[in-house]
């Protein structure tokens, strides 16, 4: 059976936006969650979630959409 997989734009620290899958995604959030400050308390200094945009159906959909987040200034272009 063919297993769908979803794609995701993801914000890095760098400005750049980064084309990632959901398993890729998962283990992002993952290792952001160990970092994070326990539930109540404050977040200030504590590092935020990244910034991300999607689910896409396919890679294409995701760099079309990456290409329109550079052109409207919310990401930076790879270099």
């Amino acid at each position: 059976m063919f297993s769908k997989e979803n794609w995701y734009i993801v914000k890095q620290d760098s400005q750049a936006c980064k084309i990632v899958s959901e398993q890729e995604l998962e283990a992002l959030t993952e290792t952001d969650g160990e970092t994070a400050s326990p539930a109540g308390a404050p977040t200030s200094g504590a590092p935020e979630a990244p910034i991300q945009w999607g689910p896409f159906e396919t890679q294409e959909q995701a760099i079309a959409k990456r290409i329109g987040l550079i052109r409207a200034g919310k990401c930076q272009p790879v270099i």
